[in-house]
C-alpha cells in the first residue's frame, strides 16, 4: 500500500487510515443507539474519499475478522455504495480471500473495479515500498491499476455517470 503514491499518478492523493482494530466490535444495537466517534470517524473517511483501495492477507481461506467488522460498520449506510474500489491482492496464490472480499464488498454495493483489482506475487520478496515502486514487473501492474481506480472515480463523479430508477 505504500508503494502506491510512489508509483501513482501525482492527480492521486493517498490517506492511509489508523489501523481497523481499533473500531468496536459490530453490534446492531450499539447502531440503533448512535454508533460511537470512532464509527462515525471511519464512516466519513469512506464517504470522503472518491475511491478504496484494499489490500488485506487471507488468513484460514477468509477475509480477516478485523477488516469484516470494520465492513459490517458500513452495512445498510450509503458510504461505501457506488464508490469505486481496488482490491490488491499480494498473497498469490491465495485466492479465497480475495474472492470473498470482493463478494462482500459487492453485495455491500461497492463498485470492485476490475481492472483495478490485480495480484501481485508479493510472497517471500522482501521488498519495502521503494523496492516494489522500483520492480520493472510489480510497479507496472500496480500503476495500470490506480489509473483504472482513477478513471473509475472520474466516470462516477461526472454527470454522465448518473442513472434514474427506470
Amino acid at each position: 500500500m505504500r508503494a502506491l503514491p510512489l508509483i501513482a499518478s501525482s492527480d492521486l492523493k493517498f490517506t492511509f487510515r489508523e489501523p481497523l482494530d481499533s473500531l468496536p466490535f459490530f453490534n446492531p444495537d450499539i447502531e440503533e443507539a448512535g454508533p460511537p466517534a470512532s464509527i462515525e470517524r471511519w464512516r466519513a473517511e469512506i464517504r470522503d474519499h472518491a475511491a478504496l483501495v484494499i489490500c488485506s492477507p487471507e488468513y484460514a481461506h477468509g477475509v480477516p475478522g478485523v477488516l469484516k467488522n470494520a465492513l459490517d460498520w458500513l452495512v445498510g449506510g450509503v458510504e461505501i455504495v457506488g464508490k469505486p474500489v481496488a482490491v490488491i491482492q499480494t498473497s498469490l496464490p491465495s485466492t479465497t480471500a480475495h474472492a470473498s472480499l470482493v463478494e462482500i464488498l459487492s453485495v455491500m454495493g461497492a463498485r470492485v473495479v476490475p481492472d483495478a483489482s490485480v495480484g501481485v506475487p508479493l510472497r517471500g520478496l522482501r521488498l519495502d515500498e521503494h523496492g516494489i515502486a522500483s520492480d520493472p514487473d510489480l510497479a507496472p501492474v500496480l500503476r495500470a491499476a490506480m489509473t483504472a481506480l482513477m478513471a473509475s472515480a472520474s466516470l462516477s463523479q461526472a454527470p454522465s455517470a448518473t442513472t434514474s430508477n427506470p
